[in-house]
């Protein structure tokens, strides 16, 4: 793929946009000013790149819908994916032994958890066991026996707990097996554990490199957690008024809500 060419007046080459809570609003759209917006910022040089923690099939069918056709990262840093192409071009998969030994010491601190995960691929099934509650209407298949976890590579497994608030959980979970898995907050009841090292940044650098571009050039949207290695890697982290704490923290803007046309109103005020 080309380097994106030079475009001189939009003060970014790179805008890296979150999807839930973010780009989209509360019914999975994205609204006409936000389109508008990023077409203009387009048009002006920058290239739109989505950052997200579905994967690829939980990712799809939003990106044909916005008519995107270039790279997106999904899979909260395991999937570079062309979308253009409907091509996967890098996908890093969990090791499964080590989840396991997580798992278990997470359970051993905190008791039994809720458990689903995604499996790699363009098209993975996501898993859903006894107890897990799956956010909206996203497809996902019923498993009660727990080999059936453990039958096909994957690329995350998701944790809830019947007690335990996900901020809780996350810490929890990042003190027990924080040396086997990457601990990750991305929503409401998702927390999920992904293989050591791995973050939105890794994922997000593999495609800006396609891309010729650098974290210097880039400007970041996001509302979570695990928005936070993308922020640290990008130029200027940008988070929505509706984003958690930890993230507002260390953001260098807070912008509107994304029911509100946070990322429009940024983008509008860097036009020429």
């Amino acid at each position: 793929m080309s380097a994106v060419s030079p475009s001189g007046r939009f003060p970014y080459r790179l805008i890296a946009t979150d999807l839930d809570g973010t780009l989209l609003r509360g019914d999975e759209s994205v609204s006409q000013r936000t389109r508008d917006a990023l077409a203009a910022a387009t048009a002006a040089g920058a290239a739109h790149i989505v950052v997200t923690g579905r994967a690829v099939p939980w990712t799809r069918h939003i990106l044909d819908d916005l008519g995107y056709d270039g790279l997106a990262v999904c899979g909260q840093g395991a999937q570079v994916y062309h979308a253009g192409e409907h091509r996967l071009l890098t996908s890093v998969t969990l090791d499964r032994q080590l989840a396991g030994v997580a798992l278990a010491k997470i359970e051993a601190e905190v008791g039994p958890l809720y458990l689903a995960a995604s499996r790699d691929g363009l098209d993975g099934d996501v898993l859903v066991g006894p107890g897990y509650a799956v956010t909206g209407t996203l497809p996902s298949i019923p498993f009660t026996d727990a080999s059936d976890l453990w039958s096909a590579p994957l690329n995350k497994i998701y944790i809830q707990h019947p007690e335990l608030s996900d901020d809780e959980l996350a810490d929890a979970a990042q003190q027990a097996a924080g040396g086997f898995v990457t601990v990750a907050m991305a929503g409401a009841g998702i927390v999920e554990l992904l293989p050591l090292g791995l973050s939105k940044a890794t994922g997000l650098s593999l495609a800006a490199r396609r891309l010729g571009v650098k974290g210097a050039e880039t400007l970041a949207f996001g509302d979570m957690p695990n928005d936070i290695p993308m922020f640290a890697w990008s130029a200027r982290g940008v988070a929505m008024a509706n984003a958690h704490e930890e993230l507002k923290a260390v953001a260098d803007e807070v912008t509107s809500s994304n029911e509100e046309d946070g990322i429009a109103v940024v983008l509008e005020r860097l036009l020429p």
